[in-house]
């Protein structure tokens, strides 16, 4: 019969295409991660909020949300009757409890952990159901904050135990600089942009015949392709782009600034310069950097200056931050987790024994207590220890 389950295999276990679940092993490590990272950064001075999951549509696609908006499940709120969104990004949330909820007007350090929902993966095989961890600093427009955030990112990395770490930096004012000074219309800006995302040097060149630029600024404009690797890119880019205005020029040395700084300080670290990385153009007002490792061609973390996010909240304030995804890092990490020790208790009303197990666990021990009739030994509950009563006394000793 069409339609009918009969004769089909039970696949009710069968989780959607992209959205895991994780084992106790799993998620123990998870949370051991989640633990360290926040420690890490209270220890910078970042507070930790927790955005709500569900939210009103207008308040998940502003600023870097608008890049999302095919990203984010939408839903019609049974009780207002307006548009609701499952977060595909904290960002936005996060912009408005600084600009609405705190409105502070000395820089405030905000942190964030919690699992995003996205509607499709960002690349193939990767997962719809991130656990989004990031750090945002509001209220400084300058290098210092950049590089607080860059490092913090790297920092971030050190501790979840991932190696062989290279960043990419840009400036995207570099490209806006030029699109402005040639007098590109939003649509042209946009089909540029596209391309050199791709680095498709025929369709650049083919584009910029149709534009008829002068000579100057079509050579500018299609040299940004080529402008990538180590430090010798900045006085490249330098020497290929003397003609253009001040505000690409100023760009180029808040980019080197920001640079020389993060360099200085982290030298086991590779770092190359891409000034045709666009990555959230739409929403980057300034520097920008991914992390990425070998054999991987996504990045495994981002971030950037997004100013003025909050405005639409009514507090626009400079800002910059980074995200990554807790699940992802942990399938780099190299780091190795000792196994949580667990002691058996077998089952009895003994005062003296409940009064000894009361005591190891808050002590911080693990103390897994045999139920009537239960079938399995220490060995079988994964316990590595045993309650015995011993010279008069319960003693907890080796299985």
């Amino acid at each position: 019969m069409t339609g009918s389950n009969k004769n089909r295999p039970n696949d009710y276990w069968v989780l959607p295409q992209g959205i895991e679940e994780s084992l106790p092993e799993d998620a123990a490590r998870l949370e051991t991660l989640r633990r360290d990272l926040l420690d890490l950064y209270a220890s910078w001075g970042y507070e930790l909020v927790m955005p709500p999951f569900i939210d009103h549509i207008e308040s998940l696609l502003t600023g870097t949300g608008h890049d999302l908006d095919l990203q984010t499940f939408k839903l019609v709120d049974q009780v207002s009757g307006r548009t609701l969104g499952v977060r595909a990004d904290m960002t936005p949330q996060v912009a408005r409890i600084d600009a609405h909820q705190l409105k502070r007007e000395v820089p405030t350090r905000l942190c964030y952990m919690g699992t995003v929902l996205r509607a499709r993966p960002d690349s193939f095989g990767s997962s719809r159901s991130p656990l989004q961890v990031g750090a945002e600093l509001y209220g400084h427009a300058g290098v210092e904050s950049d590089v607080e955030i860059l490092g913090l990112m790297l920092n971030t990395l050190s501790v979840v135990g991932v190696d062989n770490i290279y960043v990419d930096l840009g400036n995207v004012d570099i490209f806006r600089g030029l699109a402005q000074q040639a007098g590109l219309s939003a649509n042209d800006e946009s089909r540029l942009f596209e391309m050199l995302q791709r680095k498709a040097v025929s369709e650049i060149e083919q584009l910029l015949d149709e534009l008829k630029l002068d000579k100057d600024l079509r050579q500018m404009l299609s040299s940004l392709v080529e402008l990538n690797g180590g430090a010798s890119v900045i006085q490249r880019a330098r020497k290929v782009l003397n003609k253009a205005n001040a505000d690409v020029k100023n760009a180029i040395d808040y980019l080197e600034k920001t640079a020389d700084k993060v360099m200085a300080r982290f030298d086991k670290v590779g770092f190359n310069f891409d000034l045709a990385e666009l990555h959230g153009y739409h929403y980057q007002t300034g520097v920008v950097f991914a992390a990425f490792v070998p054999k991987r061609g996504e990045a495994i973390a981002r971030g950037g200056r997004y100013d003025d996010i909050g405005q639409i909240f009514g507090n626009a304030r400079a800002a910059t931050g980074f995200s990554t995804d807790l699940k992802l890092l942990d399938t780099l990490t190299t780091r190795e987790f000792k196994k949580a020790s667990r002691i058996f208790a077998p089952t009895t009303d003994d005062e003296t024994l409940i009064s000894k197990i009361n005591e190891l666990r808050k002590q911080g021990a693990c103390v897994v207590e045999q139920l009537p009739g239960q079938s399995g030994d220490a060995t079988a509950m994964d316990c590595d220890k045993v309650l015995k009563f011993i010279d008069d006394r319960w003693q907890v000793i080796s299985a």
